[in-house]
């Protein structure tokens, strides 16, 4: 069974940094996307970006483009989403999530089987 347990979320001031991780358990990561989604109070949850399971090719919500970065070290079975520059339309929980099937790489929720319990963060002054 894999689990994927996230950390680093929390409260940050607007144009505030925050580093999230995302350490799996369970099976590698080599072989196997990483997203991570978020989930405003009241709204669906949605994608925010993905890498592939090499980390050469990645994706991007148009929302968090230039300012959010991820990336993964399959050593440590850890995916990362750097967050530069939140806004408080940034707050939200968020998730990663991994799919049963290597290779595959999506930003539709419905691509992905294994999911984090989610970590809070909230951008507010």
């Amino acid at each position: 069974q894999v689990q994927l347990v996230e950390s680093g979320g929390g409260l940050v001031q607007p144009g505030g940094s925050l580093r999230l991780s995302c350490t799996a358990s369970g099976r590698s990561i080599s072989y196997y996307s990483m997203a991570w989604f978020r989930q405003a109070p009241g709204k669906e949850r949605e994608f925010v970006a993905a890498a592939r399971w090499s980390g050469g090719s990645t994706g991007y919500a148009d929302s968090v483009k230039g300012r959010f970065t991820i990336s993964r070290d399959n050593a440590k079975a850890t995916v990362y989403l750097q967050m530069n520059s939140l806004k408080p339309e940034d707050t939200a929980v968020y998730y990663c999530a991994t799919p049963g099937t290597r290779y595959s790489f999506s930003d539709q929720e419905n691509a992905y089987v294994y999911w984090g319990q989610g970590t809070q963060v909230t951008v507010s002054s």
